[in-house]
């Protein structure tokens, strides 16, 4: 399990809110869906993108039924 990269204080809060701490986690999500967590805007996405990038991995396409 890969960890996620360092990002700004509020983005890692809102990310543990959501019991999201591995970039295997987090491909399970849309974009769209970790863009909406409070705390995670435009430049913490970039960050995310690309470290599940440079791990073969990518945001999912479709939403989660909750």
């Amino acid at each position: 399990m890969t960890p996620l990269p360092k990002c700004s204080a509020p983005a890692e809060r809102a990310l543990q809110a959501a019991y999201i701490d591995t970039l295997e986690q987090l491909a399970t999500y849309t974009k769209q869906e970790i863009a909406a967590l409070h705390g995670v805007g435009p430049s913490v996405l970039l960050v995310l993108e690309s470290a599940l990038h440079e791990q073969g991995l990518r945001f999912t396409d479709s939403e989660k039924n909750s």
